[in-house]
């Protein structure tokens, strides 16, 4: 039998993960469910605590969601990872199976969500590259946990494109029509989440450079198929 282990790094979203882990907690697909709190300074450890059934794992200090991932990597179990943010907005237990099932189904090797929200050019083109909700077999990525650690910022996403199209591997993207997500400028301020974002953008350029993240995307939009 194929054991999935969802992976939820996050940080200061304490307000916000109770939503996400209701949706995946007793998921009959799901066998684990690991947080990983990444020094968070408000009630985002305790909240998880709630879910009895969470593996909660913790941070003492920020190290960032790259590390975060990588964490909860290394303590599953599961031959496939499927991997939540944790500031989902109307995650549901059937927006979780549309997101599993054609990796298990054999019919994709990885899954990539296209939620609400979504940018308009990627809803335009009908992919987010920088989407967090995705599904792969596992094999994909341990042979490159140790540079993943490494990643500054948010070149998390960018740099499992990267992995999925050295190997082919065949994507799906799913649309998650009633999942959003909270912006930055919601969670720390107009200014502040602004900044966040610009960041955001620029940890990205320097992962994979601005003509590798051109050519990602295009790499990326006529492999997909849509769900």
């Amino acid at each position: 039998m194929k054991k999935i282990s969802c992976i939820i790094p996050a940080y200061n979203e304490g307000p916000r993960i109770a939503g996400v882990l209701a949706a995946v907690i007793d998921h009959s697909l799901i066998d684990e469910v690991i947080v990983v709190d990444d020094g968070s300074t408000d009630e985002t450890r305790a909240e998880a605590a709630r879910f009895s059934s969470v593996r909660l794992l913790a941070h003492e200090h920020n190290s960032g969601k790259s590390h975060a991932m990588c964490t909860g990597i290394r303590a599953s179990s599961g031959e496939f990872l499927l991997f939540l943010d944790a500031d989902l907005v109307g995650l549901t237990p059937e927006a979780v199976t549309a997101l599993i099932q054609p990796v298990l189904d054999g019919t994709a090797d990885t899954t990539i969500s296209l939620r609400r929200d979504a940018l308009l050019p990627w809803r335009a083109i009908g992919l987010d590259y920088l989407s967090g909700e995705r599904m792969l077999h596992r094999d994909l990525l341990t042979k490159h946990l140790d540079a993943i650690e490494k990643l500054t910022g948010y070149g998390l996403e960018s740099y499992i494109n990267d992995i999925c199209l050295r190997q082919k591997a065949r994507i799906s993207v799913v649309s998650l029509a009633g999942v959003g997500h909270t912006y930055k400028t919601r969670k720390y301020g107009m200014w502040k989440g602004i900044a966040g974002e610009v960041r955001m953008l620029m940890n990205i350029v320097e992962t994979i450079s601005l003509a590798g993240t051109a050519n990602q995307i295009i790499a990326m939009w006529r492999l997909r198929t849509r769900d």
